[in-house]
């Protein structure tokens, strides 16, 4: 049974390749993603991911890995907090924040950090509802 104070971790990478794909599928083919020669010169000296790119990992989550059976999802606040970069470990820990049972719903605070420096990098909370799963 679902309490709060339950997490769930999560390590992952992106590559540039992904990146690039994300740029054709999303239609944001901002230079600062994809072009070397772009993210050299900005203020990041790099290229940076796309900000949902790196948020998408709470999709992935709760479809397929945490109490993904029968997951509808509500709703879902992102603040990004630091820029994310290529071949770059991180982790994305879901925090269970708060029980609906009589609906079914359970609001999960969300947030990625990058391990080797401590910082997070997104901040969020996301609402779901499971029948299946949430029943107390």
């Amino acid at each position: 049974m679902i309490q709060i104070g339950d997490e769930f971790r999560h390590k992952f990478s992106y590559s540039q390749e992904d990146v690039n794909m994300y740029a054709r599928i999303s239609g944001d083919t901002n230079p600062l993603h994809t072009d070397p020669q772009a993210g050299k010169e900005s203020i990041f000296g790099r290229n940076v991911m796309h900000g949902f790119l790196g948020a998408s990992v709470f999709t992935k989550i709760f479809g397929s890995l945490f109490h993904a059976d029968g997951q509808v999802y509500l709703s879902q606040t992102i603040k990004w907090l630091r820029p994310m970069f290529v071949d770059t470990e991180y982790e994305a820990v879901v925090k269970v924040k708060e029980i609906f049972p009589e609906k079914n719903r359970v609001t999960y605070e969300c947030g990625v950090f990058n391990p080797a420096s401590g910082e997070q990098t997104i901040a969020g909370e996301a609402t779901l509802l499971n029948k299946k799963q949430y029943v107390w």
